[in-house]
Order: C-alpha cells, then structure tokens, then sequence
C-alpha cells in the first residue's frame, strides 16, 4: 500500500526488528521498541518478600510481595503482588507476577491455550517474612532449569541450568541502580535482566514493523571455567499484548510495559532447534502451507484491468519464466470496498473466466483484503455486519474510521458474532469468485486518521508514553483508538496487537469451512502464534539496497517466532527498482520460503519478464527453486511437526562455531544448502563464510569448496549467479525443471547424494497432494520417504525405508536418477547392483566423471517406485577410496 500512509500507519504500539550477533550471544527479538537513554527520576523502589511457599507437587512456587515505597511517577504503584513460578513442562518455567488483589488484562486462554493452575490455598505452606531464608529454589526432576527467589530489598529472582550454573535471566537489583527494581503499576510495568557483557550488535532503524513478537533466542559460547559449553541456548518470551519498549543496552534488556501482567516463559533448550521447538509447543505449531505456495507469486498495486493481469501471465509465459499465482491489490475491488468487484475494470464474468483459464494451467489467484468495511447503506457487507453488530465500538457506537474506501467500521474478531459474519463473507464472495487464497492487509489496525483522545483518559493518554514510530507518536496516532471496546468491552489498549492474530484465525477457519483444503493466508499483522493460522510477508519494504540485505534478518527472525512461510517484496514494494538491483533481488528471492515480487502503483513495473537479463536470471534461480520443491515441502513439514524453521541463521545449525553468530547476510535452507547472496551495487564477488564440511555448488556439482575448519571465501558472483552450495552428509529429493508446482509433481525424482567425507549422508521427503487440510497425521494420505547413504570398504550404498508407503505407490511417483557427488579419488565405477521389495537386479545407465578434488557418478533409468523400499550398491575401482 501507500509508504505515505502505511510507513505511518503500520502499527501505534511500535516494533523494533533487531538481530544481536557475537561471539559471546545471539539474540533475536522482535522488539515493541529500541529505546535509549534512561530517565534519572526513580520509577520506582522495588518490592519485599512478604511470605513464600512450595506447594505439595513441588511444581509451583508461590509469593506474596509487597511494594517498599511509593513513587507517584506513571501513575499509582500496585500495592500487593503475587508471583507464581511453576514448571509447565520440563523444558520450559513460568514466571507470573500479578495484582493479588484484582484481576488484570491477559492474553486469552482461547487465543493462546496454555496451562492454568488452580491449586488450593492450603497446599502452600508459608514461610512469613520474619522466617524467611535469604533463597528459595524451585526445581523439576526433569528439567535443567533452577528458579531462585531472593529475599532481599527489594527482591529479586534468577534463573540459571543445574548443568552448568550459567544464569540465564536475573532481576537480581542493584541497589545503585533502581531501573533494575521491578515496578508495577497500573499502567507502566518494568522488569529488567542483566546479559552476558562484551558484546557486538546488529541493529536496525527504529521503525514500525506490523507485529509484536517480545521473544529472543540466546546462544551462548563457552564459559572459561568449561561449564557453559558453546552454543548453549535457551529462550525468552513475555507474552503480553500491552504496547512496549524494549530497551537493549548491551548487558542488560529491560522491558517497560503499558499494561496487563508479567507472564514470563524460559525455554531451556539447550539447543537452538530444541529451543523452537519448545517454543512453538507453547503458542502452537506453524500451520501447513499448500504445495503450491512454494511457486514463484507476482503481485502488483496498479493492475488496471483484467486484461492488464491477464497480459502478465502471459508475458511470465512467453517469456519461460516460472509463474504459480498471480495476486491483484486493492484494484480488483468496485470503490476499494471488500467482497466487491469492479464492474467496468475487473467484471465477475471476465475475472470468473480468467481465474478458470488459471486453474487449468495448473496456476493460482489470490486477492487482497482490508478489515475497514465502508459505511454505504447500500454496500451489503455493511448491511449484514450492522445487522449483526460485529464493528468494534467507541462510546457506545461502531468507530468510525478512515481507509481506502473512505468511511469504515473495523469487524471484531474477538466477537464470536464477528468471526462467523466475516466467515460468512468469505463464503459468499468464493461462490462468485473462485479464489484460491487471501491476502490480508492493513490490520494493525491501519487507519488514515488521529482520533482525538477522549479527555482525561489514561488509555488514549497512558502515563507513560511509548516510543512510537521512532519518535514517541501518541497512541492513538493512525489506528483506532485505546478507548474503543472489543466485545466483552475489551478494551483496544490492551488488545490493539491481537487484531491481526485473530483476522487470521478466523480467516483460517472460514476458508478451511468453504474449501475444505489448506488454506493459504498472507497476513501483515503478526503476534506470538499468528504461524498457526498464517504466513507473513515483511510488509512495505522500498526499492533500495539496504532492505534488500536487512531482508535477509528479517525472515530469519519470523522463521524463530514460528512463521516459517515467510518472504519481502521481491525488487522492492515502493520507489523505482532498477535493473541490477531486481536481478540481485530474484536471485536472493528464489530462497525466501515464501517468493513474491510486488511493487506500487505509479512506480516502474518490475515484472521479472521487463529486462532481458533479470528474465535470464529468473530462469535460472526459479529453476533451481522448482527442483527444490520436495526439500521446501519437507521443510515445511518438518515445521508443522517441530517448530524448525525453513530458512535459517547460520549459527542455527552450526551453534559451536561462534564466527556464524555475526553472521545475518547468508542464511540456510534447512541444515544443508547455503545462500550467500550479492547485497551491494556493482559488486561481482561475495565474501562468504562456509563452516566447517566439503560444499558443492548447486548450479554446477563440479565447483566445490573444502573447509577444514569455519572460513570466509571470495566467490565470484557475476551478475547473472547467485551462490548456493549443499553441504555434505545430505541427500535431495529433486523435481525436474517446470514452470507450474502441478507440472513439476508430475516429473520423475532425482536423488542427489552429496557423499560425506566422516560418515554417512541422509535426507528425507515427505509426499502427499499438497492441499489436503492435515499435514500428515492420523490419516494415512501420505508417505514419508528416508534415504540413508554410506560407504562399506570399497561399496557405496544408498537405500530407503518408508512410512505410509501405499499413498506414494498410488501416485506412480519414480526415482530415475540418483546423482553422488562428493565422490574423493576414485578412477571408475566397476560393478553395481540394484534391490527392490522384490530383490531383483536391473541394468543401469552408469557414468562417471571426476574434476578436481571430487568425482560425481551419475546412475539413471532407474524407474523405480518412490513407494517402494530399494538398496542401490556399486564399488569402485579406487586408488585410495575416501569418501
């Protein structure tokens, strides 16, 4: 949309997006706001411990706190607090501190299902004041994790491994400094933890980014003493919805909260993947993505007509470039209204035609929506929610805000009434319109207007004033405002960064109610657990350089919040891309998980068929993506199951090598393919870091690169080729070349076995019709294919074993080749055998080539069923045969 509207109006409760790289810690988080600098005015002084208590199960802690002196600064204190401490699971501790004597504001059980306790008050026995030890411990047989409560003045906690006694987070205070006092009042909360000292960063400009994600992952290097090993990790999440900064000063993270309650998890790890995992356990796995999401998308603001569109799909044809969906704006809509089509420039028949004519192609549509609906007594989406009363209110009437359409009302989806209303549109829209997926746009909430606050109120006017926009913008500033009432009178001040969690949820639902397949939902608005409903894109980036390199973080981050099916606008959404940097974007942009080009109207189309040489490129890096459909896939998969993420930081996989924490200009796909991309004008060489392992470029298995240990490398990088390499110890499932994700699943797999130099190579692919709604599970709809690679003497052996292999053999999916590279001094292929489940022998179509370093044998006409179990063998005639 707009930069000049959405660049303002993107979020009123800011984000910071900041990616903390060292040799001593990582730190990911999506931050509310970077705030620097401290007042020198004492917020406040702390709390005592008043009584405390283990209960029966030995699980929870409880206290009662009491506040140690007044500060009128932000508002009245809470007088009373108390903080339970209890082991959810084993990996993973809960801290929350309350009001002991009302309820406040938390995120809904029903949004973000988690544990609750209700354990008898006399199951605690108490430990009063006067009695109290200087520390109470709390632990889990099966956990690592030691919460210590200490009763000093004020209190303070710690959290640190039994392991290896590393603290991992500490609001110990100290006395000479009272920002690292907790304060709680009714609207300003602050809690504090120190960080391990002597460490870089990487940061970013701080502006709003469309979602709250108040989670960072830690990972640590080895302590001197031995005890903290290297990568050592762990994980952090505050689940509030308030608005807040997050201030990061190097050694110490501080977060100041407008309000709700403290409802602190740690995630023990102690690995970056088990992490995740841990995480994504709590506020629920990634949802499964359609196969056909993984295709290339190309979008536009400024699509005039159907026939406009239509000339795209053919321009990406003709010109041999892959194309999967194609995406209209805001322009399909008749006066930008929802559930509408323009019936001069995009007629239901036309686009019924057009959408029909896609779909036989083997290619999709997906269209934009806004939550606003237009206030038009004659606009019957308006009609029906009117009727229905599902606007959010203020004063006691529908708020009335400003966006494309003009006047609107903005649906709750915190209304049960609103989530079937906006179902029921859905539905009604689909019926006219055969759409395959929706695009949800402008739900921070966005809004082209400042309401006024209403006077003396501390919602639209908290005491405390977050740092906005960079510049400590009023809350209200182009959004609805606090005041306004969610159902339930849920206030928008505390649930302002749920709104585009809960369009997406109910989106979810609607479309898997009217299709009855996967859904695919793009949200812009993002919150703790938005994965389990939807994918993100990173929002109005610009046509500049340096979002294309800050893109790079910034997928690496949602990947962690647990929204895997992530990607940024590919040549840049606002301003003119030029030529070199659209060729440099593709060929980063054919990794992103999630690959769309999109640009705004008035600037130079940038379809990658304009220029020559960025169609020639697009050829290419498309080309390989389309190969890597069944890693992608089974990436995804691997995500809907575990949390992982699909494109990855360096140290994410290689956590014992601390030069990959400074790393956010390269990422992984997985565990074994490598982008180091171009990222500066003019540049024809890239200097890329290759941890430890024999690397094989994917565009040419012949180019490979030996590192004994982590290095940096020059690289050519002319202007047509990006670098990608895959690791040794893996094995790739490939499609053949295709333009559509239908016609590449129809194509006969190939093998590629990259040969390890310390041990066996594994991979595994995961098959099924790419729509169905569950991903795997309790129906036998699909097949898990693990392939197993290794050496015996002078043998080379690859085999298979299958989970649900029946769903497979329906489908007559083959493997035709199986290609090893990686292969070290060997002269030729002597003999070799083939086993099927039926233990028969077949003649092969064998070659062998060497080059350099590595040989690469190549073994085809295989025709053998994906379905079926199989043991490929050959030996080699070798000098010295080390593989």
């Amino acid at each position: 949309m707009d930069p000049k509207i959405g660049k303002k109006a993107r979020l009123s409760l800011p984000l910071q997006n900041l990616l903390h790289q060292t040799s001593l810690l990582c730190l990911l988080i999506l931050l509310s706001c970077l705030v620097d600098g401290e007042s020198d005015e004492i917020v406040g002084y702390g709390y005592a411990v008043q009584s405390v208590g283990v209960d029966k199960s030995g699980k929870l802690l409880k206290a009662e706190l009491r506040l140690i002196k007044n500060s009128a600064i932000f508002g009245p204190d809470i007088q009373n607090l108390n903080l339970v401490a209890s082991f959810d699971a084993g990996d993973r501790l809960r801290i929350r501190i309350r009001d002991s004597d009302k309820e406040r504001w938390e995120v809904p059980q029903e949004i973000i299902p988690r544990p609750s306790y209700s354990t008898p008050l006399g199951s605690f026995p108490r430990n009063h004041s006067s009695s109290l030890e200087r520390r109470q411990v709390l632990t889990h047989p099966s956990s690592d994790l030691i919460f210590t409560l200490y009763n000093t003045t004020p209190f303070g906690f710690t959290v640190s491994r039994r392991s290896s006694g590393d603290v991992l987070f500490s609001m110990l205070p100290d006395t000479s400094e009272s920002s690292t006092f907790l304060v709680f009042k009714e609207q300003y909360i602050q809690l504090s933890s120190s960080l391990p000292k002597n460490r870089s960063s990487f940061a970013n400009p701080d502006v709003n980014l469309y979602g709250s994600h108040p989670f960072y992952l830690d990972v640590r290097s080895a302590s001197k003493d031995g005890r903290v090993r290297t990568g050592s990790s762990h994980g952090v999440l505050l689940l509030n919805s308030n608005g807040m900064d997050i201030v990061y000063g190097g050694d110490r993270i501080t977060y100041k909260v407008i309000g709700g309650i403290i409802d602190l998890y740690i995630f023990e790890g102690p690995s970056t993947e088990m992490v995740v995992q841990q995480y994504t356990e709590l506020i629920g796995r990634p949802a499964p993505m359609p196969y056909w999401s993984f295709g290339f998308h190309q979008c536009r603001w400024g699509y005039k007509n159907v026939s406009d569109v239509e000339g795209v799909v053919a321009g990406y044809a003709k010109a041999g470039i892959p194309l999967e969906v194609i995406w209209t704006d805001i322009d399909y809509m008749d006066g930008f209204k929802d559930f509408t089509l323009d019936p001069i420039s995009f007629p239901q028949d036309h686009m019924k035609k057009f959408i029909d004519t896609l779909h036989q192609k083997g290619q999709k549509y997906v269209l934009i929506l806004d939550p606003g609906i237009n206030i038009n007594k004659s606009y019957a989406t308006y009609i029906r929610g009117m009727e229905a009363d599902i606007f959010m209110k203020r004063d006691g009437i529908p708020y009335r805000g400003v966006v494309w359409p003009g006047s609107v009302y903005f649906p709750d989806f915190l209304n049960p009434e609103g989530r079937a209303f906006w179902g029921n549109e859905i539905k009604l829209f689909r019926d006219l319109l055969p759409f395959d997926g929706l695009w949800l746009d402008m739900n921070e909430i966005s809004n082209n207007i400042t309401s006024l606050p209403t006077p003396s109120s501390t919602l639209d006017s908290p005491p405390y004033q977050i740092n906005n926009a960079g510049v400590r913008r009023p809350i209200n500033n182009l959004t609805v405002p606090a005041t306004s009432l969610h159902f339930g009178n849920i206030t928008v001040y505390n649930a302002h960064n749920l709104y585009g969690l809960l369009e997406a949820l109910a989106t979810n639902a609607a479309l898997i109610n009217v299709t009855v397949k996967r859904p695919f939902i793009l949200s812009r608005s993002t919150f703790v657990g938005s994965g389990k409903y939807t994918a993100h894109w990173t929002g109005d980036n610009a046509a500049t350089w340096d979002d294309l390199a800050y893109s790079i973080p910034s997928i690496l981050n949602f990947g962690i919040f647990g929204i895997p099916m992530v990607g940024a606008d590919i040549c840049g959404f606002s301003g003119n891309t030029t030529e070199e940097l659209c060729r440099r974007w593709i060929q980063l942009g054919a990794f992103y998980p999630f690959a769309r080009d999109h640009s705004e109207i008035d600037t130079r189309c940038q379809e990658l068929y304009i220029w020559d040489s960025v169609a020639v490129t697009a050829r290419k890096v498309l080309g390989l993506r389309y190969q890597l459909l069944p890693h992608l896939y089974t990436l995804m998969y691997e995500a809907h199951e575990k949390g992982t993420p699909i494109a990855r930081p360096l140290f994410f996989s290689f956590p014992k090598d601390t030069n990959t924490y400074e790393i956010s200009s390269q990422f992984l796909i997985g565990n074994s393919i490598l982008v180091s991309p171009v990222l500066k004008p003019g540049a024809v060489s890239v200097n890329a870091y290759f941890p430890a392992g024999n690397w094989f470029d994917l565009f040419n298995y012949n180019n490979s690169i030996i590192a004994e240990v982590g290095k940096y490398i020059t690289l050519d990088a002319p202007p047509d080729h990006i670098n990608v390499h895959v690791r040794e110890g893996n094995i790739l499932a490939l499609h053949g070349e295709a333009l559509t994700t239908q016609e590449a699943r129809k194509t006969a797999f190939h093998l590629l076995v990259v040969v390890s130099s310390k041990g066996n190579s594994s991979g595994e692919v995961f098959l099924d019709d790419g729509e169905e709604v569950e991903m795997g599970g309790e129906g036998r709809n699909w097949s898990l294919v693990r392939f197993d690679a290794g050496v015996v003497g002078d043998k080379v052996m690859i085999r298979s074993s299958i989970v649900n292999g029946e769903f497979a053999i329906s489908q007559k999916w083959i493997i035709n080749k199986v290609t090893f590279i990686g292969i070290e001094k060997v002269k030729w292929i002597k003999e070799y055998e083939l086993h099927t489940s039926k233990n028969g022998v077949t003649d092969l179509t064998v070659s062998y080539y060497s080059s350099g370093e590595f040989g690469i044998a190549e073994i085809s006409d295989l025709s053998l069923l994906m379905g079926k179990e199989f043991q490929l063998e050959f030996r080699f005639k070798a000098s010295s045969m080390q593989i």
